[in-house]
């Protein structure tokens, strides 16, 4: 069967398809003609690719189970390495709950003891010191003070002029976005380590690294000014990490963000580009936070090093109403 047909049995769309085959999650067969050909397998491992991303784990962690269906078992989560998945999703939706238990105590403490206020008068005392003494979660909203300011080594200089690799990554949002094919106009992809969550601890020494923190105010920061960016010919803004699509949703719910993440959990744009990243306690490798401005497919200006990361989206509508596109500039 041709890829349509495969689609249609799965019950996926065909560009979902592709992604499928782009991650290596199932390999077609070539005919005589050089048409790719779907076997009935191949229907049975996007089915089970489809019910995994239902319940919440990405296809970039789907491989497990396929493999396990592929051993000749009738479920794709009856081995060993299919239960590591979903003790590991567990595990994440655990620290999510946690956070947002968190975060209900401190409004539900805040409001019981609004409520027993009159505010006609003036609080006593007491209530106020016992408000004021409320536990509250850590604000990663807010920069401390003295955080070290990140140096130009260089490492982004290369980037301008060329053109977004053929990749189609997952988003917070449950889509896939294909960055080769975002079209004649401009896009900003904002790059991040990682973005904190209430009652969720940051890598030891997190603030001593260069550029490392104000993940969440750089978010913030483009959510507050998204509609001047549209205004300045701006067609997507996106975030990038290599947290997964799941955590950022969290974050992308938390935050009101009117754009979606992307989640690049194996570095795949960082391999393709040779974008610079580091090392943090609990963490091997992440993204060094830099901003693409994309026109047209290729990279039309860089932003690195980023600092402070919580008026970042002010720098770049400055340099956009600086550079505006004109009907010469490649679309």
């Amino acid at each position: 069967m041709h890829i349509g047909e495969l689609a249609r049995l799965a019950g996926v769309t065909v560009k979902a398809v592709r992604y499928y085959e782009q991650l290596g999650l199932i390999t077609p067969v070539r005919e005589s003609n050089g048409y790719r050909s779907f076997t009935d397998d191949h229907v049975r491992a996007v089915i089970e690719i489809r019910e995994l991303g239902e319940i919440g784990i990405s296809p970039l962690k789907a491989a497990p189970f396929l493999e396990c269906l592929d051993l000749g078992h009738e479920r794709g989560d009856e081995c060993v390495s299919s239960l590591a998945v979903y003790q590991d999703t567990v595990a994440e939706l655990d620290h999510m709950i946690s956070a947002l238990s968190v975060r209900r105590a401190a409004l539900q403490h805040r409001l019981e003891h609004s409520a027993g206020r009159s505010f006609s008068e003036v609080p006593e005392a007491p209530a106020v010191l016992e408000v004021a003494a409320a536990p509250a979660p850590a604000d990663y909203t807010a920069l401390p003070e003295g955080l070290p300011v990140p140096a130009d080594d260089g490492a982004a200089s290369h980037l301008t002029g060329m053109a977004l690799p053929a990749l189609t990554l997952p988003t917070s949002g449950g889509e896939a976005v294909e960055l080769a094919g975002l079209g004649a106009g401009r896009s900003v992809i904002y790059l991040y380590p990682l973005t904190g969550k209430p009652g969720v601890d940051l890598p030891e020494g997190w603030n001593a690294i260069p550029g490392a923190r104000g993940c969440s105010t750089e978010a913030c920061d483009f959510r507050d000014h998204f509609t001047l960016l549209r205004d300045a010919g701006v067609e997507h803004v996106f975030g990038l990490s290599s947290q997964t699509p799941q955590y950022q949703a969290e974050v992308v719910a938390r935050l009101r963000l009117p754009f979606a993440m992307i989640s690049d959990e194996e570095f795949a744009l960082g391999a393709a580009l040779k974008l610079p990243t580091f090392a943090a306690p609990g963490h091997d490798r992440l993204y060094a936070r830099l901003t693409l401005v994309v026109t047209g497919g290729v990279i039309e200006h860089v932003f690195y090093p980023i600092f402070p990361p919580n008026t970042h989206a002010q720098q770049v509508l400055a340099w956009l109403e600086a550079h505006p596109l004109t009907e010469q500039d490649p679309q």
